[in-house]
């Protein structure tokens, strides 16, 4: 065999193997439900509670379940727990009254999947660890991951299936990652979320409150709903890369006013980012940070 039937053979053989890398990710699981199942992970103090899920749903409008204190980690532990829903997204609030089981406590999301199994199967093939295995919790199975970057996710399946209301607006997912661990969390999130690449590119640092300098910003979204992944140095001023959600409302200046009424504390007023909205910082009761902005002008 000659040297140049080696290279063509070689040559074909990688030529098949790029048509047929993009059909294996096609064919990875799609375990994603919809945004309105996905909530926010809010701790807080027993003591922060009453007040924190009362300011929010002041703020936001909606309604908060029944509280029950039960064990929601695989290990023995207790938790005041409550699951509010609102408009612009969903919450997942914790109060602990035993000290919180390693794993548990850094995980930014819970997100329903049709399979718990499949789902952190396709988490780890994508290229996630896993920080807790799958359990089970007292009305379904959960397991803890983590992406390149150091950011935590719960994925969550229910005995009994869920059913809500859309959303009337879904919430960003916000990540603060380093520019080492940038690509891979993105490329890695994609391929287990199906999620597309809506907007990539350098803007304002404004927006991070770092104006003037530029920062590179990536959005997705998917059947998770959305994510706005920030490229940093970690040279960040408080609050930002605090929050872990950002909430689209319709009227900035009425959703102040009722945050300020509810006992919430503005931490940096609107200014107006790169896509031509208005985004500001709140400090809800028992400490719970997020970003608010109105709709994007077109």
């Amino acid at each position: 065999m000659t040297t140049n039937t080696i290279r063509n053979r070689i040559a074909s053989a990688m030529f098949s193997l790029a048509l047929v890398a993009p059909a294996l990710a096609l064919a990875a699981p799609d375990v994603a439900v919809a945004p309105q199942y996905d909530t926010t992970h809010v701790y807080v103090a027993n003591a922060d509670l009453d007040a924190f899920v009362n300011s929010f749903v002041g703020t936001f409008g909606g309604k908060a379940s029944p509280r029950a204190v039960f064990t929601v980690t695989p290990t023995p532990s207790k938790t005041a727990s409550q699951y509010v829903q609102t408009p612009v997204g969903m919450l997942s609030v914790f109060a602990f009254q035993t000290p919180i089981p390693y794993g548990f406590g850094n995980e930014r999301t819970g997100y329903l999947v049709t399979d718990i199994n499949t789902a952190r199967d396709a988490a780890v093939e994508a290229g996630a660890d896993v920080v807790v295995e799958p359990f089970d919790d007292p009305i379904g199975k959960d397991v803890l991951i983590q992406w390149a970057g150091g950011v935590n996710m719960q994925l969550y399946w229910h005995t009994k299936a869920p059913s809500y209301a859309p959303l009337h607006s879904v919430p960003d997912n916000r990540v603060y990652v380093s520019k080492v661990s940038a690509d891979k969390f993105v490329t890695q999130f994609k391929t287990f979320a199906h999620a597309k690449v809506v907007a990539d590119g350098q803007i304002d640092g404004g927006e991070i409150g770092r104006a003037g300098d530029t920062i590179r910003r990536v959005k997705l979204e998917s059947k998770f709903g959305k994510m706005t992944v920030f490229v940093t140095d970690g040279k960040l001023t408080f609050p930002y890369g605090r929050e872990t959600t950002g909430y689209q409302v319709d009227d900035m200046a009425a959703t102040l006013e009722k945050a300020a009424a509810n006992g919430a504390t503005v931490l940096a007023a609107p200014r107006q980012t790169s896509t031509g909205n208005m985004s500001a910082m709140l400090q809800f009761p028992g400490g719970y940070i997020s970003e608010i902005h109105d709709a994007a002008k077109r």
